[in-house]
């Protein structure tokens, strides 16, 4: 697959990007996208939830009345869990959420993703997101024109000037992100409308998943 390359102002440039039909012409398994979904959703849950149950609250040591003869039900504890400040019971304790998928499948599902953004022409490849001037508004107007009214994810081949640039610019958009290319996920992928990949980010994506 061929894609015409655009300059960071969203003009055309007179070249083209090869796109690996192994990479972004992939088959579309929507079962193993939503399970690397599912896993990295449940993976970003910390699973501290806690309550207490009767033996952790403090206090209620003392029987409240006698057994028999008061005419109320019995009681042993003003701890118990049908007393006000009692102790909880069959409520959350703290656990691991975190779900295994092995790496042939995290990039089998990658895959899937890419080649959904390619199928849809939801992919633009510019030739660089170096920006000349580091503001939100005129990265604000390049998005405009690449991306067009909806989201775009912005991914960067390394952590350098450039992604720090753009990563500044963009913090304060609303429907755009900055990404790094080796911490590219199916969560991102299906969270926005338009993947804006830099030829440099392209290499990084077809050295991984190639």
């Amino acid at each position: 697959m061929k894609l015409d390359v655009y300059d960071i102002k969203g003009k055309k440039l007179d070249k083209q990007a090869d796109l690996p039909a192994k990479i972004f012409e992939a088959p579309i398994n929507v079962d193993l996208m939503h399970q690397a979904y599912t896993r990295q959703m449940a993976n970003a849950r910390a699973g501290t939830h806690k309550t207490k149950y009767r033996s952790e609250v403090s206090g209620g040591g003392r029987k409240p009345w006698r057994q028999k003869g008061t005419g109320r039900a019995r009681q042993g504890s003003t701890r118990a869990a049908q007393w006000v400040g009692g102790g909880r019971v069959h409520t959350p304790l703290p656990r691991d959420y975190s779900q295994k998928m092995n790496k042939k499948m995290r990039r089998a599902a990658l895959r899937s993703a890419l080649s959904a953004k390619a199928a849809e022409q939801e992919i633009v490849v510019v030739d660089s997101l170096a920006m000349d001037e580091v503001k939100t508004r005129l990265l604000q107007e390049s998005l405009g024109k690449l991306a067009g009214e909806g989201s775009a994810l912005l991914v960067l081949g390394q952590k350098d000037e450039a992604y720090a640039g753009v990563y500044k610019a963009a913090r304060n958009l609303d429907g755009a992100k900055t990404l790094l290319a080796n911490y590219l996920n199916v969560r991102d992928l299906l969270s926005y409308d338009k993947l804006i990949l830099p030829l440099d980010a392209l290499e990084t994506i077809k050295a991984y998943l190639g």
